[in-house]
Protein backbone atom coordinates (compact mmCIF):
# COMPACT_ATOMS: atom_id res chain seq x y z
CA UNK A 1 0.00 0.00 0.00
CA UNK A 2 1.18 3.65 -0.97
CA UNK A 3 2.32 5.59 2.32
CA UNK A 4 0.50 8.63 0.74
CA UNK A 5 -2.93 6.53 0.71
CA UNK A 6 -4.61 6.33 3.74
CA UNK A 7 -7.89 4.10 4.02
CA UNK A 8 -10.45 3.92 7.30
CA UNK A 9 -11.70 0.25 7.09
CA UNK A 10 -14.76 -0.78 9.03
CA UNK A 11 -15.50 -3.62 6.68
CA UNK A 12 -15.18 -7.34 8.54
CA UNK A 13 -14.00 -8.98 5.38
CA UNK A 14 -11.08 -11.09 5.24
CA UNK A 15 -9.34 -8.59 2.56
CA UNK A 16 -10.46 -5.48 4.99
CA UNK A 17 -8.77 -7.01 7.80
CA UNK A 18 -5.60 -7.92 6.30
CA UNK A 19 -4.97 -4.85 4.99
CA UNK A 20 -5.55 -2.65 7.71
CA UNK A 21 -3.30 -4.93 9.98
CA UNK A 22 -0.53 -4.43 6.70
CA UNK A 23 -1.03 -0.65 7.40
CA UNK A 24 -0.28 -0.63 11.05
CA UNK A 25 2.43 -2.76 10.48
CA UNK A 26 4.18 -1.02 7.76
CA UNK A 27 2.93 2.32 9.62
CA UNK A 28 5.09 1.12 12.73
CA UNK A 29 8.61 0.07 10.48
CA UNK A 30 8.17 3.30 8.72
CA UNK A 31 8.15 5.32 11.89
CA UNK A 32 11.39 3.11 13.74
CA UNK A 33 12.98 4.31 10.24
CA UNK A 34 14.23 7.54 10.90
CA UNK A 35 15.17 6.18 14.61
CA UNK A 36 17.17 3.21 13.59
CA UNK A 37 19.22 5.49 10.88
CA UNK A 38 19.75 8.24 13.56
CA UNK A 39 21.16 5.63 16.08
CA UNK A 40 23.77 3.79 13.55
CA UNK A 41 24.91 7.28 12.72
CA UNK A 42 25.65 7.90 16.32
CA UNK A 43 27.31 4.37 16.67
CA UNK A 44 29.44 5.30 13.70
CA UNK A 45 30.33 8.93 15.20
CA UNK A 46 31.23 7.80 18.42
CA UNK A 47 33.63 5.07 16.75
CA UNK A 48 35.32 6.83 14.90
CA UNK A 49 35.73 9.69 18.21
CA UNK A 50 37.07 6.70 19.78
CA UNK A 51 39.29 5.90 17.75
CA UNK A 52 40.81 8.99 16.87
CA UNK A 53 40.89 9.37 20.71
CA UNK A 54 42.84 6.56 20.79
CA UNK A 55 45.49 7.06 18.06
CA UNK A 56 46.28 10.49 19.82
CA UNK A 57 46.75 9.17 22.90
CA UNK A 58 48.91 6.61 21.46
CA UNK A 59 51.19 9.00 19.39
CA UNK A 60 50.84 11.02 23.06
CA UNK A 61 52.38 8.38 24.86
CA UNK A 62 55.13 7.10 22.70
CA UNK A 63 56.48 10.53 22.16
CA UNK A 64 56.37 11.63 25.70
CA UNK A 65 58.18 7.88 26.25
CA UNK A 66 60.74 8.72 23.39
CA UNK A 67 61.71 12.19 25.22
CA UNK A 68 61.66 10.85 28.73
CA UNK A 69 64.61 8.41 27.92
CA UNK A 70 66.50 10.45 25.39
CA UNK A 71 65.94 8.45 22.44
CA UNK A 72 65.92 10.90 19.09
CA UNK A 73 62.71 10.58 17.09
CA UNK A 74 64.18 12.40 13.47
CA UNK A 75 63.56 10.22 11.40
CA UNK A 76 65.08 9.91 7.78
CA UNK A 77 63.29 11.59 4.75
CA UNK A 78 62.50 8.66 2.75
CA UNK A 79 60.27 7.20 5.64
CA UNK A 80 58.36 10.36 6.38
CA UNK A 81 57.53 10.02 2.66
CA UNK A 82 56.77 6.46 3.29
CA UNK A 83 54.14 7.84 6.35
CA UNK A 84 52.87 10.60 4.16
CA UNK A 85 52.49 8.15 1.51
CA UNK A 86 50.57 5.74 3.34
CA UNK A 87 48.24 8.12 4.40
CA UNK A 88 47.55 9.69 1.13
CA UNK A 89 46.33 6.00 -0.18
CA UNK A 90 44.16 5.36 2.99
CA UNK A 91 42.42 8.45 2.22
CA UNK A 92 42.03 7.31 -1.73
CA UNK A 93 40.90 3.79 -0.55
CA UNK A 94 38.31 5.49 1.63
CA UNK A 95 36.96 7.92 -0.45
CA UNK A 96 36.68 5.04 -3.54
CA UNK A 97 35.29 2.54 -0.80
CA UNK A 98 32.68 5.60 -0.18
CA UNK A 99 31.89 6.00 -4.02
CA UNK A 100 31.30 1.94 -4.20
CA UNK A 101 29.23 2.38 -1.44
CA UNK A 102 26.69 4.88 -2.80
CA UNK A 103 27.03 3.67 -6.17
CA UNK A 104 25.60 0.57 -4.96
CA UNK A 105 23.27 2.00 -2.74
CA UNK A 106 21.91 4.11 -6.07
CA UNK A 107 21.80 0.77 -8.01
CA UNK A 108 19.88 -0.59 -4.98
CA UNK A 109 17.35 2.36 -4.80
CA UNK A 110 17.04 1.71 -8.87
CA UNK A 111 16.41 -1.83 -8.66
CA UNK A 112 13.57 -1.07 -5.98
CA UNK A 113 11.63 1.30 -8.71
CA UNK A 114 12.05 -1.53 -11.25
CA UNK A 115 11.05 -3.89 -8.46
CA UNK A 116 7.81 -1.19 -7.46
CA UNK A 117 7.41 -0.63 -11.41
CA UNK A 118 6.84 -4.27 -12.13
CA UNK A 119 4.93 -5.07 -9.25
CA UNK A 120 2.10 -2.06 -10.34
CA UNK A 121 2.63 -3.39 -13.88
CA UNK A 122 1.64 -7.22 -12.76
CA UNK A 123 -0.71 -6.02 -11.02
CA UNK A 124 -2.65 -3.59 -14.01
CA UNK A 125 -2.44 -7.03 -15.84
CA UNK A 126 -3.67 -9.19 -13.53
CA UNK A 127 -6.58 -7.12 -13.38
CA UNK A 128 -6.89 -7.29 -17.04
CA UNK A 129 -6.73 -11.13 -16.78
CA UNK A 130 -9.23 -11.26 -14.11
CA UNK A 131 -11.72 -8.87 -16.26
CA UNK A 132 -11.44 -10.93 -19.05
CA UNK A 133 -12.57 -14.25 -17.47
CA UNK A 134 -15.37 -12.50 -15.67
CA UNK A 135 -16.59 -11.11 -18.78
CA UNK A 136 -16.29 -13.96 -20.19
CA UNK A 137 -17.64 -16.43 -17.31
CA UNK A 138 -20.91 -14.20 -16.30
CA UNK A 139 -23.04 -14.97 -19.31
CA UNK A 140 -22.33 -18.50 -18.98
CA UNK A 141 -23.18 -18.20 -15.31
CA UNK A 142 -26.19 -16.86 -15.80
CA UNK A 143 -28.26 -19.34 -17.87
Amino acid sequence: MNKNKTTTINSKDIFSKCQENSNKMFDSVRKSVPQYHQSTTNVQQEFLQSFENMVGLFITIQKEFVQKIGIASNTPVPMLHVIDNVSEEFVKVTSTQKQITLTTIDAIQGSIQILNDNVTSFTDLNKKILQYWISTLSPKCNQ
